[in-house]
């Protein structure tokens, strides 16, 4: 069952939510992209409607809430180590279709890729619960349709969809459904739109045979990519990150840990003790991201990694196109069989 609000009861509705839960959503963000004239959309606290950017694909994804870029895991002294504490409100974050499907990578890597779960991504997934934002239309970039992810069937409490000045919402949560009947007598069945097509098409192939790993296609992201790590920043399914050690004194018996961020594509990920270095180039590291993607990752969990959301392909400074990678793997893949 759903609703129609307008874009004043649908506020109203925002402003309610807010005593309850912290809201965590795209924010368009003016003159703060690449230059003065340039606006970035990016995930942000919100307490009213009028903050979130419903139209607009975000430029970085919904992770940042739930892996942000630093942590601070826990203190320590020299007799005692103390968890870091967080906030323990419920958090509302709102996501297009991709970034619920990348929850599930998310999980899987954090929650069941082991004996144990990890308590520190346990403690922040358990306050989240997602809105979906319908995609009326695919944006730039986009291949969701070929990755699988472009509809979805669960896992958000309510929707959003922006129609004829209205605000269209299926509620599958009961849990939500009296806000939903505070503010509007206008209930329906309503399909949170989704798209069906991409103008991006990608062709994934099901073997990737082992000559692909010396294959000269790489040679051409050697000279190209200039390792800056963008694009694990912004995807939605990257999860890799490094520890820190910050010390408050001298001794080194005081401070606190921290979980950062790291990227396959810049210098040091790969650093080893003795000086040791396994993909100096940035080919063979551009290598190691494309075929953990759409290959490795499906040979251990049975499904792809990538979502298609294209943000690689958005904020790269080099326009490199990880869909047409993916594409020239899948012919290299076709010849050398």
């Amino acid at each position: 069952m759903g609703y129609v609000l307008s874009r004043d009861t649908f506020a109203s509705l925002i402003s309610d939510l807010s005593q309850n839960y912290r809201i965590f959503a795209p924010v368009r963000k003016k003159g703060a992209g690449r230059f003065t004239d340039v606006d970035v959309v990016m995930y942000d606290n919100v307490s009213n409607a009028e903050a979130i950017e419903l139209e607009a694909k975000s430029d970085y994804s919904s992770k940042e809430f739930i892996t942000p870029l630093s942590e601070t895991l826990f203190y320590f002294t020299e007799n005692e180590v103390k968890e870091s504490d967080i906030d323990n409100r419920p958090i509302l974050v709102f996501g297009r279709s991709c970034d619920i499907h990348s929850l599930k990578r998310l999980d899987q890597i954090y929650l069941d890729n082991g004996l144990a779960k990890d308590p520190f991504y346990k403690r922040r997934r358990d306050l989240v619960k997602y809105v979906l934002i319908g995609c009326s239309h695919s944006f730039e970039n986009c291949f969701c349709v070929s990755m699988e992810s472009n509809k979805c069937d669960d896992g958000y409490v309510f929707s959003v969809d922006l129609a004829d000045g209205n605000v269209y919402s299926d509620v599958p949560d009961p849990a939500f459904d009296s806000y939903f009947a505070k503010y509007s007598k206008d209930k329906r069945d309503v399909v949170p739109k989704y798209v069906t097509e991409n103008e991006v098409k990608v062709s994934v192939t099901d073997s990737v045979p082992h000559s692909i790993i010396s294959h000269t296609l790489w040679d051409e992201y050697t000279t190209r990519c200039i390792n800056c790590g963008r694009c694990n920043y912004v995807c939605p399914t990257c999860t890799c990150y490094t520890m820190q050690d910050v010390f408050y004194t001298d001794n080194g018996k005081v401070g606190e840990r921290r979980r950062v961020g790291a990227s396959c594509m810049v210098d040091g990920y790969t650093d080893v003790a003795g000086g040791g270095q396994y993909r100096r180039k940035n080919g063979e590291r551009m290598r190691f991201k494309v075929l953990h993607k759409i290959s490795d990752f499906k040979k251990r969990f049975g499904y792809q990694m990538c979502v298609g959301c294209g943000r690689c392909d958005d904020i790269c400074p080099e326009y490199i196109s990880f869909s047409n990678i993916i594409n020239k793997v899948s012919q290299a893949s076709k010849e050398a069989e």
